[in-house]
């Protein structure tokens, strides 16, 4: 395993605002919270709380099949409008960053190793081995990981050259995809965001036999020298973490094309998108709907506002 300092390298407040707002009053109301960052070897989550108006009925918390904080919540009653705000204090450690890419072992024998039948070792990994609802595998994905996927290469070298050429070769437009565009159609334009390049990079590492986790969180931005920092002008983001034996799960921004570090407020991980869904509701009329979601992510050395305290549940 990695080892890092213990100490906090940074600590952050985040501020997650969602705002539904409804032509028609809605009847009930159902939402399955993926908003409580995780906390493991390089994060802890220090605090959360969440404000739902109007304030639920029901609410619920437990882990998911993959250990995500997930939190159940229930409006019974009409209302023409919903905001969900989720505030955390999130603690950062540092992580090692490229001195592991050529000390990784070859990606083959990764791929190989996992095919070890009785190794407790593997039952973690091979979960995140296959096709999953939003990862499709085909001989068109393998063949452009393959350029990266060099014979005897090392695992993490090869993937972070594919990071970088996922980043160089794909432009980000937050236009030209949703979430139900397919990998096929992302290859053909070559645009898309966060979601799709992590996908397509989850998809790479897949059709080569190496295991690789969807991760959801928040990035923070860095405004112009001189320049406040804007409430609300951070965003959710998507990354990917590829397994390699001996040394963990290390994390990988295509967008960005860096390796996860200080900057990676990290909510949950699953095979994709449609495991971590940050939220995911279903409701009882309502008609056409408006959505607002506002992100801002704070070090902690500078002022945050106190969130509104109605419907709060902790």
């Amino acid at each position: 395993m990695m080892h890092a300092q213990n100490k906090p390298a940074a600590r952050f407040h985040v501020l997650h605002e969602t705002r539904y707002r409804y032509a028609h009053p809605v009847s009930l109301s159902q939402q399955l919270l993926h908003l409580q960052p995780r906390s493991f070897q390089f994060q802890s989550c220090e605090a959360h709380a969440v404000v739902m108006e109007p304030g639920p009925d029901e609410s619920q918390d437990a882990l998911d099949y993959f250990g995500n904080h997930v939190r159940y919540l229930s409006i019974v009653g009409y209302h023409d409008s919903l905001r969900i705000v989720a505030e955390s204090t999130v603690n950062l450690r540092p992580r090692p960053g490229e001195e592991l890419l050529a000390g990784s072992i070859a990606w083959e024998q990764v791929r190989d190793g996992l095919r070890k039948v009785g190794d407790p070792t593997r039952l973690e990994p091979v979960r995140y081995l296959y096709e999953s609802p939003h990862v499709t595998l085909s001989d068109e994905i393998a063949g452009y990981a393959r350029k990266s996927f060099l014979p005897g290469r090392a695992v993490l070298a090869s993937a972070h050259d594919l990071m970088l050429r996922i980043h160089r070769e794909f432009e980000f437009d937050p236009h030209a995809t949703d979430i139900s565009t397919p990998l096929s159609t992302l290859m053909r334009i070559r645009r898309g965001v966060c979601q799709d390049f992590a996908h397509l990079m989850i998809a790479c590492l897949r059709s080569l036999g190496i295991p690789c986790r969807y991760v959801s969180g928040y990035i923070m931005t860095v405004p112009a020298p001189g320049r406040p920092r804007l409430v609300g002008a951070d965003a959710s983001h998507a990354w990917v973490s590829v397994y390699c034996p001996s040394i963990g799960w290390v994390d990988f921004d295509p967008t960005n094309r860096c390796m996860v570090n200080l900057e990676h407020v990290t909510l949950g991980w699953g095979r994709d998108f449609s495991d971590v869904t940050l939220l995911r509701g279903v409701m009882l009329g309502g008609g056409a709907q408006t959505l607002e979601v506002s992100v801002t992510v704070t070090p902690l050395d500078e002022q945050v506002a106190p969130v509104p305290s109605a419907g709060q549940v902790r």
